[in-house]
């Protein structure tokens, strides 16, 4: 088959001889994709309107899906179902890997459930597509599913579980899944390990996060970044700095994001000298160019510590002030010092930007607010009205032996409504009278209990509310 080529694109120079042999098609398609002409592929398989090999198009969703280039493997379906191909159970978890990656679970789950058999490509490509479209109790249930069909979890499995676990907090259910990668002999994975050091950090269990990761055989700048993060997440600043310092020590090179978690952490502590150090350490040892969120941590970290008139100038000279995120760090901290001038300037920069973003309003507001500028904050509410965004209340999720209860903001439906604010009245009380408990004081219930840990200063009570 001989192919003209003009200005880059192929064309077919005998169409019939190509329906003639659709072997010489297959083979021409093929070498497209891996000389990574996947666009040119695509147009020739249109122009001949005829099926090819399912090896052809699995090479061809395949491209699809390593590049990230959905629409086009959308297209390759289309192409099938146009000439009446019925693709084999191999190109359908292909498929269905392709729509899960995509974001498209709802085309994915038709393919997932009309495969005559499920293998664990087809369950880790839905738990993933799930926990990644932000769906994680469904992700977890799809995990419970493929256990129930007695399939064998593997490291990609998991590592998606322990972010669905991670992202919900699920201390329970994550360390059921950790104790199951046990008994199926998972091997040292770093993508494995780091996002289970992450799942027991943002379940608050330090100790048991550290633990595992000095436990790692093999560890990357991944694995450090993640060690790194979960400490700033917990305020644990020193932490931070030495495994930071430690991870350099060893040769492992930092990157964005590590950078970006020794700036919030120097931020929640009003580190300026030493901020200012690792972001310029930053440019001039790793020639990294820092990201906007960068620099939102330094003006965060000037903000905080009061410094709003050095904040505003950071703002003008970096090359990001034509950014929401910079001055939204902006605009936070002058709500935090009341500095009414510096926060219209803020909040009008940010909003050119930024139009969809509910909680700046509230802080908006809640600024005006304070300073007793009710008509500004009639107007913020009406500039909110007027973009058409909802704000979506707030909540907390807690779990408690297996059962999941969600608390809102004048919350009262619930059922235990009465005994929770018992106790957060008593947390008031207490905090109101300066009392420090030094001890742990039970009182005394009938019946099944459930302890409540309440942080009062550095000290806890501890209360049993009375189970219904």
């Amino acid at each position: 088959c001989k192919l003209a080529i003009i200005n880059g694109k192929i064309f077919s120079a005998f169409r019939s001889s190509l329906a003639k042999n659709t072997q010489n098609l297959d083979k021409v398609l093929q070498g497209l994709c891996v000389s990574g002409k996947l666009e040119d592929a695509i147009r020739l398989l249109y122009r001949t309107g005829f099926p090819v090999h399912p090896r052809t198009y699995s090479l061809m969703l395949q491209e699809c899906i390593f590049w990230k280039n959905y629409g086009r493997g959308r297209r390759i379906h289309a192409h099938m179902i146009i000439v009446g191909y019925v693709p084999n159970e191999y190109l359908k978890i292909k498929l269905l890997i392709l729509y899960a990656k995509s974001g498209c679970l709802e085309t994915a789950q038709f393919l997932f459930n009309n495969l005559v058999e499920k293998d664990s490509f087809a369950w880790n490509a839905m738990i993933a597509g799930y926990v990644q479209k932000g769906l994680e109790e469904v992700g977890l249930e799809t995990f419970y599913e493929m256990r129930q069909a007695s399939l064998r979890p593997d490291q990609y499995t998991f590592a998606s579980v322990f972010r669905a676990c991670a992202t919900l907090a699920l201390l329970e259910p994550g360390r059921q899944a950790h104790g199951v990668m046990l008994k199926c002999q998972i091997g040292d994975n770093v993508v494995v390990n780091s996002a289970l050091i992450d799942m027991y950090f943002k379940c608050s269990c330090i100790c048991d996060g550290r633990l595992l990761f000095d436990k790692c055989l093999s560890r990357n700048t991944i694995t450090w970044t993640t060690l790194i993060s979960g400490y700033g997440k917990h305020g644990q600043v020193v932490e931070v700095l030495d495994s930071f310092h430690r991870m350099i020590s060893e040769s492992f090179r930092p990157n964005y994001v590590t950078f970006l978690a020794v700036l919030v952490a120097c931020s929640h502590v009003g580190l300026i000298d030493e901020a200012y150090k690792y972001f310029q350490s930053m440019i001039r040892d790793y020639e990294m160019v820092p990201h906007a969120k960068h620099y939102a941590a330094m003006v965060d970290l000037l903000g905080r510590s009061g410094k709003l008139k050095e904040a505003y100038e950071f703002v003008l000279k970096s090359p990001y002030k034509e950014h929401s995120v910079i001055w939204g760090a902006l605009l936070g901290a002058c709500k935090i010092h009341g500095d009414l001038d510096l926060l219209k300037i803020a909040s009008k920069k940010y909003f050119e930007f930024e139009r969809v973003n509910t909680g700046k309003y509230v802080v908006l507001a809640n600024a005006y607010a304070s300073s007793g500028l009710w008509d500004d904050v009639e107007e913020v509410r009406a500039s909110l009205r007027e973009s058409g965004v909802t704000k979506e209340p707030g909540y907390s999720r807690i779990e408690v032996q297996k059962e999941v209860s969600f608390f809102f903001n004048g919350d009262k439906y619930h059922r235990q409504a009465d005994e929770v604010y018992w106790v957060v009245n008593l947390k008031q009380n207490a905090e109101t009278h300066g009392t420090l408990c030094c001890t742990m004081h039970i009182l005394q219930v009938a019946g099944n209990s459930v302890p409540l840990m309440l942080r009062n200063f550095f000290r806890y009570w501890v209360c049993h509310i009375l189970r219904t």
